[in-house]
């Protein structure tokens, strides 16, 4: 049994990281609302820094390292987001950090975790585990999991945290779920500060295994990489901590195919002008699409990243 986290931890890590990770806009379309016959609040972390919400757990996480651990560096996996969050907290903070980082991993996000001076070790996007475990008992790193480690899931809860108290009490809270780091957070948010809000975590249809998780409650493991166009979402399976948090403070689990995920990201970029990546697009298919039609009038979607692989996605306009 894993222990649990007390929701107020979001309220300490967003002390925290104040000043430092970026206050997000939070925006609104009258046309998104009219289509949806809802009110729809927007959190932009494709404004954040490093264009995604990774910052703001990578920046808690390391903070909270000993100076000991600092001195020795830290390493983790992650197919992009995590991978460039960690790289700019590390660099802020004087730490040295080593990603390993599937071989098929986006090439624009290669290049920016590069650019704030992280070593890139590249892998087979099954081995990344074994790699992590390697440098760690070679160089003595600390391992700063992209979603299963509790001062992630706080900080990332921050963007949440900030929705609520800018856009009031929400009905309906959606997130898009990957390892499930942000709808931990965001949930436990929800908890804390939500007034009753029901919190909906979303993922690609092709890999489904966070819903068949929260469902069975037991992590349930894909057998493959999931073959969705949302790449930040392509885990095979949720972690201990997420799953945890997920089975007491998340309402409902859903999924969009990548049919509806282009659509939508096809109106986030070309009428409200947010250039998202699919992982984004992915929390606000449901709605966007009419898929999901639970009642809950006033509600809030966590877009999560802008860090778009404007090239390939080009073939899909």
């Amino acid at each position: 049994m894993v222990k649990q986290i007390d929701p107020a931890a979001v309220t300490l890590a967003a002390q925290r990281i104040q000043g430092i990770a970026n206050h997000t806009p939070v925006m609104t379309s009258r046309t998104l609302n009219q289509l949806t016959g809802r009110e729809i609040y927007l959190k932009c972390e494709n404004f954040q820094r490093v264009g995604a919400f990774k910052f703001r757990g990578a920046y808690h996480a390391v903070s909270q390292l000993s100076a000991a651990q600092k001195a020795a560096g830290v390493v983790t996996h992650s197919s992009g987001n995590h991978a460039q969050g960690l790289a700019l907290a590390a660099q802020l903070l004087g730490v040295q950090a080593t990603i390993v980082m599937p071989e098929d991993a986006p090439a624009i996000k290669k290049a920016a975790t590069a650019g704030y001076g992280a070593h890139i070790v590249t892998c087979p996007a099954f081995d990344r585990d074994k790699v992590c475990a390697e440098l760690m008992a070679t160089y003595g790193y600390t391992l700063i999991h992209p979603f299963d480690n509790w001062d992630i899931i706080a900080g990332q809860g921050t963007a949440a945290l900030e929705l609520f108290i800018e856009a009031g009490d929400l009905d309906l809270l959606f997130v898009p779920v990957g390892g499930g780091g942000l709808i931990s957070g965001c949930a436990l948010a929800a908890a804390q500060q939500g007034a009753g809000c029901r919190v909906v975590g979303v993922e690609p249809a092709a890999g489904d295994d966070a819903g068949c998780s929260w469902r069975e409650k037991r992590i349930t493991t894909l057998d493959a990489v999931p073959n969705t166009m949302a790449d930040g979402l392509r885990t095979r399976a949720i972690g201990e901590r997420n799953l945890a948090v997920m089975t007491q403070y998340v309402h409902d689990m859903t999924a969009v195919n990548d049919t509806a995920i282009l659509e939508t990201l096809k109106f986030l970029w070309q009428r409200l002008k947010l250039v998202v990546e699919p992982s984004a697009a992915v929390a606000l298919a449901p709605l966007f699409t009419g898929h999901y039609t639970a009642p809950g009038q006033r509600v809030g979607v966590i877009l999560s990243g802008g860090n778009a692989d404007v090239a390939a996605l080009a073939a899909y306009f």
